[in-house]
């Protein structure tokens, strides 16, 4: 099921995608107090980094050239994960083209009390049936940080596979990257 990129208030997203126990859409500026809470999560700032956001204020921008852009451009992103019983914001999860990688990557972060739980596992199942049937790509690729073994071992799970170590940016710390060919 598509939906339009939406950065206006109140205005209702479509899931992108559904699994047995999620819903995944776009972002919405409505989740500005969830992103704050998750962009700032000790673990995401370990592991992730640091994205310079530290209030509701600062989310509207960090949407606009992050999330909204790739949406624009590629039609995907990274895609809010909420619970089905209760709509509870979960983490992110989705597809993301970076300049500094060499295919569409899968990318996920989750708040400390849904990790655990398969929540994780679903998502990125969902995500990589959608990367091959909906945008037709025959490879993923994932990025880790070398001491993140959670979602280095997500990652053996869904069948990625460690392929080299990589630099993001010159001056930053190598990172870990899977790889996946994708089923037709």
């Amino acid at each position: 099921m598509a939906c339009r990129p939406s950065s206006a208030r109140g205005l209702a997203t479509l899931p992108e995608l559904e699994t047995a126990r999620l819903t995944l859409r776009r972002l919405t500026l409505d989740d500005a107090q969830f992103i704050v809470r998750l962009l700032n999560d000790a673990d995401f700032m370990k592991h992730i980094g640091d994205r310079g956001v530290r209030t509701a204020a600062d989310v509207p921008q960090y949407l606009q050239l992050g999330p909204f852009a790739m949406y624009e451009r590629h039609g995907f992103g990274l895609w809010h994960v909420a619970r089905k019983p209760d709509g509870a914001p979960i983490g992110m999860c989705g597809l993301l083209k970076r300049d500094t990688l060499p295919d569409v990557d899968l990318g996920y972060a989750y708040l400390p009390e849904y990790r655990g739980q398969g929540y994780a596992l679903e998502a990125a199942q969902a995500c990589l049936r959608h990367a091959a049937g909906k945008y037709g790509l025959r490879r993923v690729i994932a990025v880790v940080s070398p001491g993140n073994s959670a979602s280095i071992a997500l990652l053996e799970k869904i069948g990625m596979r460690f392929e080299a170590m990589h630099f993001m940016r010159p001056g930053e710390d190598e990172v870990r990257l899977y790889g996946r060919t994708l089923a037709d």
